[in-house]
C-alpha cells in the first residue's frame, strides 16, 4: 500500500513538472508574438515597458492578464468607448489579442514615478478642507462656528448646500459682502470647494444661548411649514437643504426677510414666508438659533480608510468571482478619469457606478492620489 501511494505521488510530481515545462515552452512564443505586436500597435501610448506615456494613459505592466483581455474585448464590442482601441482590437485576431495582453502581464511592476503628486494631495478631503477653511476663519472661525453677529455659522452644514452657495457667489446670484470673499471664491477650484464643504460639514455646531432676537417659544409653531424641508427643529437630512438649527439669529432674520421680500429669489420660500411679519420672522429665528444641531458628515474618513474600502477588490489578489485591475502605482490622472467614467456611466459596470456615486471630485482626487503613490504590485 505504501509503495502504491509513493508511486501515485511520484507520478503526480512527474506529470506536474511535465505540465509546467510544457506551459512555459508554450508561453514564450506567445509573449514574443505579443511583444512584436506591442512594438507596432501599443508602444506609442503604453511603451514597451508598459508605462503610460502621458498621465491619462494607464500603466499595463504586470496587470492581470484576464483583466487586460476582458478590457480589449470590451473595446472591441463597444462596451468601452475609445475609437483607436476599438479599431485596434477589431484588427487583431483572438490569438494576437491574447499574445499582446500576455506580454504586458508578464512585465515586472513599474517603479512609481508619482513624485509630482504633492503630499497635500494624499490627504483626505476633510484634511484638505481644513487648510482651505483657514482662509475663511476671519469671519466664520476655523471650525465654522461664527461669533460675529449677522455672519452665518458653517459648522455641521449640509455639504451640497455649501457648494451651491459658493456657485451662487461665483455667478452673482448671491452678493459677496466683502471684496475679500469675492476674491476667495474666484480663486478656489472645484476640489477646494468640495473639500472645504466636507470639512465644515464634519464640524460640530456650537450650542447657542437664548438670544435677544425674538421669542423662541412663540417661534416654534410658526416653523410648521419649514420642517418639511429643513427637518425637525431645523436639522436637515437633505444634503442640498441647509440646517437652520444653532444658526446665527441675525443672519437668519436677514436671510428669511430677503426670501420673503424677494431680494433672494426662491418662489417656494417666498410663498411660505409672505404671510409672516417682521416680528414673526424674529421669533422663527430665535427658535432655530437655540436648537441643538449636529454635523451633517458625522464620520469623516481618512484617506487610508477610504482606500481600505477599495482594497476589498483591488487589494492583494484573492479568490474573487471577477478579476479586478491592479491600481497600486497607477497614474493619478488616469484613475480620476476612470472613476469619473464610471460615475458618468461611460463605462458599463453597475457595481463600480454604485461604489463611486457617493464620491465627490474631492474624494475621487484623494483616492487617486493615494493609489498613484503606492508601490506597484
Amino acid at each position: 500500500m505504501r509503495h502504491f501511494a509513493l508511486s501515485v505521488v511520484l507520478c503526480a510530481a512527474l506529470f506536474g513538472c511535465t505540465d509546467k515545462q510544457d506551459t512555459e515552452s508554450a508561453t514564450a512564443p506567445v509573449v514574443d508574438l505579443g511583444k512584436s505586436i506591442a512594438e507596432t500597435q501599443c508602444a506609442g501610448c503604453h511603451g514597451l515597458d508598459g508605462r503610460g506615456v502621458t498621465p491619462e494613459i494607464p500603466h499595463l505592466a504586470a496587470q492581470f492578464e484576464k483583466y487586460l483581455l476582458d478590457s480589449m474585448i470590451a473595446y472591441k464590442e463597444g462596451r468601452r468607448t475609445h475609437a483607436a482601441l476599438r479599431d485596434m482590437a477589431a484588427s487583431l485576431s483572438e490569438k494576437e489579442l491574447q499574445s499582446v495582453v500576455s506580454y504586458y502581464a508578464s512585465l515586472p511592476p513599474l517603479k512609481s514615478e508619482a513624485g509630482e503628486v504633492a503630499q497635500a494631495d494624499i490627504l483626505s478631503p476633510y484634511e484638505k478642507g481644513e487648510a482651505v477653511a483657514s482662509k475663511c476663519a476671519g469671519c466664520h472661525n476655523q471650525d465654522g462656528n461664527s461669533t460675529i453677529a449677522g455672519t452665518p455659522s458653517l459648522a455641521g452644514q449640509q455639504p451640497l448646500y455649501l457648494l451651491n452657495a459658493m456657485r451662487e457667489y461665483l455667478d452673482g446670484s448671491r452678493m459677496c459682502t466683502t471684496p475679500e470673499k469675492k476674491e476667495l471664491v474666484t480663486l478656489l477650484n472645484r476640489v477646494d470647494n468640495e473639500s472645504m464643504a466636507l470639512y465644515y460639514a464634519s464640524q460640530t455646531p456650537a450650542q447657542r444661548p437664548a438670544t435677544a432676537v425674538g421669542d423662541a417659544v412663540a417661534g416654534e409653531p410658526l416653523t410648521a411649514s419649514c420642517g418639511s424641508c429643513h427637518g425637525s427643529h431645523g436639522v436637515s437630512h437633505d444634503a442640498t437643504i441647509p440646517s437652520l438649527a444653532a444658526q446665527d439669529p441675525d443672519y437668519l432674520v436677514n436671510a428669511i426677510s430677503a426670501y420673503r421680500d424677494q431680494i433672494r429669489v426662491h418662489d417656494d420660500m417666498h410663498q411660505v414666508l409672505t404671510k409672516f411679519s417682521d416680528e414673526d420672522i424674529g421669533d422663527i429665528a430665535a427658535f432655530y438659533a437655540t436648537q441643538v444641531s449636529r454635523p451633517a458628515e458625522a464620520d469623516p474618513l481618512t484617506i487610508k480608510e477610504l482606500a481600505e474600502r477599495c482594497d476589498r477588490c483591488h487589494g492583494p489578489a484573492k479568490d474573487h468571482l471577477f478579476v479586478h485591475p491592479k491600481i497600486h502605482g497607477q497614474q493619478k490622472t488616469y484613475l480620476i478619469k476612470a472613476m469619473r467614467d464610471y460615475l458618468d456611466e461611460k463605462r458599463d459596470n453597475s457595481m463600480m457606478h454604485a461604489m463611486v456615486s457617493p464620491y465627490t471630485s474631492a474624494l475621487i482626487d484623494s483616492i487617486a492620489a493615494w493609489y498613484s503613490t503606492q508601490p506597484a504590485r
